[in-house]
């Protein structure tokens, strides 16, 4: 039997990286979802530096009150689970993803329109049942987390332990409901972190999913591999970062 030597170590461990990277790359899936200017766009956040603004959600309670219109007053509207609110003569409006002064803007339109000359309308949340966002994905201690009016994604990654060491960090997606829409967005939690780009907001109703690196992962399992081969692994730092 031939005696095994440091060549046939480096021989079997360059073939073992060699097939864990091509695994690494041809499993990635393709991200879709807008960047840069257009993600902010996106997700309804021209402008991160302004005041969050109360959006709604679904479940939330309303009144809605139109003055000298009883039947159309009511403590009971409800957005429903596909983000609209029934009124009656407007019909179904979009609430999720809007603030209240939005939703009463589209009520008046819908019944001036048709039924009713200059209405007086007004839209105040009586109950939200959705204060909360969730992090998932490739983060140290993924969670639901208490939405505030000063919530952005570094703070969502702060409140979530911060990305872990396979986490794709120009992949940090947020999903948001924006006007009865599902919307989803890219960013890159580096340019963020380094001053280069806004840090956006993070709502009530928010996912925020960190990708994962393949490879980020790759050079993870070198590392775990290479202390039992004895070997001494060159680092890319480009990788790495």
């Amino acid at each position: 039997m031939e005696p095994i030597t440091m060549r046939h170590l480096r021989s079997t461990f360059l073939i073992g990286f060699s097939a864990v990277a091509l695994a690494g790359c041809s499993s990635g899936v393709q991200n879709h979802l807008p960047v840069g200017a257009a993600a902010y766009q996106a997700i309804g956040d021209r402008n991160s530096d302004t005041s969050v603004t109360e959006v709604l959600q679904p479940g939330d309670r309303l009144a809605i009150r139109v003055i000298g219109e009883p039947e159309l007053t009511s403590d009971q509207y409800f957005v429903d689970a596909n983000g609209f609110v029934q009124v009656p003569l407007a019909g179904e409006v979009t609430a999720a993803g809007k603030s209240p002064r939005q939703l009463r803007a589209d009520i008046i339109d819908k019944l001036a329109a048709k039924y009713i000359r200059h209405p007086d309308v007004s839209v105040i949340v009586i109950e939200t049942t959705r204060n909360t966002y969730s992090v998932e994905g490739e983060v140290r201690e993924p969670g639901v987390f208490e939405a505030g009016p000063d919530t952005t994604l570094l703070t969502a990654m702060a409140r979530a332990k911060s990305p872990n060491n396979v986490a794709k960090l120009d992949e940090v997606m947020i999903f948001r409901t924006v006007n009865g829409q599902h919307m989803g967005a890219r960013f890159d939690i580096r340019q963020i972190r380094a001053g280069n780009a806004p840090d956006p907001r993070v709502l009530a109703g928010d996912m925020v999913v960190v990708g994962y690196s393949s490879t980020r992962g790759v050079w993870r399992d070198i590392l775990t591999a290479a202390p039992l081969l004895n070997v001494f692994v060159l680092l890319n730092n480009n990788v790495l970062n």
